[in-house]
């Protein structure tokens, strides 16, 4: 390789590592032509790139952006190495950890990941992986955590509801009799007393007549 297909491999890879914040760097020194073209397409798949490259390269490329802040990985770039970049920073590992089960072996052996700044050195961080949240997975939870509440005062609110449907089904009931009863009061009231008959008066005696004159 020439010197200047060097730097084109470094100003690829450096492109690269500032384009994803999560990438993973194995070993797949020990893996056949079609294992590594099976594995490629099980990235191509989960939209993971793949790129395979010497390790002084890739360090000079991550030295050239920033030394410190990659300083952790430097010691696990040796043996055969493959990189992979995503998006999301669980789905290298869940390629990985699937790929080994299909081939019931233990390869590609995870020698680092470098998620969101934060760096995991070794493969037994495999499985951990795995098992790490998405960003959209944290949001859903959230959201979850929030709508909980509101569900339960729903729910409260619903069963209180059933609960008091039988109550105001049998008011219903025993109101009924009474308004029934209400409704016959009038005709069963008895009549208002006939007003006493007022007695004509006996008419008065005649006055007595004037003496007649003289």
């Amino acid at each position: 390789m020439t010197k200047q297909e060097k730097n084109d491999v470094i100003e690829v890879l450096k492109g690269k590592f500032s384009q994803y914040n999560n990438f993973y760097i194995t070993d797949t020194e020990s893996l056949t032509v079609a294992q590594v073209t099976t594995l490629r397409s099980h990235c191509f798949d989960k939209q993971v790139e793949m790129r395979v490259a010497k390790n002084t390269l890739i360090r000079k490329a991550l030295e050239s952006l920033d030394a410190e802040k990659y300083s952790g990985v430097y010691d696990s770039l040796h043996n055969v190495t493959a990189l992979l970049f995503s998006e999301n920073p669980k789905d290298p590992a869940m390629i990985l950890s699937s790929f080994r089960k299909e081939s019931k072996g233990e390869k590609p052996e995870l020698k680092a990941a470098f998620i969101n700044g934060d760096v995991f050195v070794g493969d037994n961080q495999l499985i951990a992986l795995t098992k790490i949240k998405t960003k959209n997975e944290l949001i859903g939870e959230v959201i979850g955590l929030l709508q909980a509440p509101i569900q339960r005062v729903l729910g409260a609110l619903q069963n209180k509801d059933v609960a008091a449907q039988p109550v105001a089904e049998v008011a219903v009931e025993q109101a009924a009799p009474v308004a029934s009863v209400a409704e016959v009061a009038p005709e069963a009231v008895a009549p208002e007393a006939e007003s006493p008959v007022v007695e004509e008066a006996a008419p008065a005696a005649p006055e007595a007549e004037a003496p007649a004159a003289e």
